[in-house]
């Protein structure tokens, strides 16, 4: 299956130069999507000097730093656009999403339509995280699982691989939240219309080089979406596009 590998980026020069190298060398038939956020580190300048040397690397460079979620979605609507694109993947361009948990992705998204990697399947597999951010991340994976009844230990992981189909049944215009709310979002989309989701356990690694991009305000979005979803679940009919 042909697959895209869509990383958002906001000052990843440190990363970017090392990481798509190591995606594109695995033998699979894929490509890179960089969405970058007019980077000040020149992150696009990077990227766009790696694709004139090789078609498989992409760029779409906005005019400034809009929100992981905006970014996914337009990554999505390039997808789609290729209609030779079977499968979509989103990783962080950290480090912290290993490239060489790739092909297990893509071995299980064979049976099913979403792959999430997990960091709490197999108890927790988080390296060189603060205790604090630990306990806010598993506390929220938890506080999300009661309160949406979404199936899965992790639903604010950022490493996922979606079937076309997936996206293709999803109001991407009707989406609008970003950073743990957009991955949670994603998945309870997902869920509801009955696709097949499945997780993987992966190491998750705190990032290699630059700052975290994490604020008050994605946490405390997070907080009420979950609230928006257990609402639209019990008082909303959702069209059941996939199958379990």
């Amino acid at each position: 299956m042909k697959a895209l590998v869509i990383i958002p980026t906001y000052n990843e020069s440190e990363n970017v130069r090392t990481l798509i190298p190591e995606i594109l060398k695995l033998p699979f038939d894929m490509e890179v999507l960089v969405v970058d956020d007019n980077s000040p580190d020149g992150t696009a300048g990077i990227v766009s000097e790696m694709a004139s040397a090789d078609s498989r690397i992409h760029l779409l460079k906005r005019e400034g730093k809009m929100g992981l979620g905006s970014a996914y979605v337009e990554g999505f609507k390039y997808a789609l656009s290729r209609p030779e694109i079977e499968c979509v993947f989103e990783m962080d361009a950290d480090f912290s999403h290993d490239p060489t948990s790739i092909p297990d992705f893509l071995k299980t998204i064979r049976d099913c339509d979403l792959v999430l990697g997990s960091r709490y399947l197999d108890g927790v597999t988080v390296v060189n995280w603060p205790l604090t951010r630990l306990i806010l991340s598993y506390c929220a994976n938890l506080y999300t699982r009661i309160v949406t009844g979404l199936p899965v230990h992790d639903a604010t992981g950022g490493f996922k691989c979606f079937r076309r189909r997936v996206l293709e049944s999803i109001d991407l215009d009707n989406v609008r939240s970003d950073g743990y709310s957009f991955q949670i979002e994603m998945s309870f989309k997902c869920w509801r219309k009955g696709f097949r989701i499945k997780e993987i356990p992966i190491t998750f690694v705190d990032r290699r080089a630059g700052t975290s991009k994490m604020s008050h305000k994605i946490i405390w979005e997070a907080v009420w979406l979950v609230w928006r979803l257990r609402w639209q679940s019990l008082f909303q009919r959702e069209d059941r596009g996939g199958r379990r």
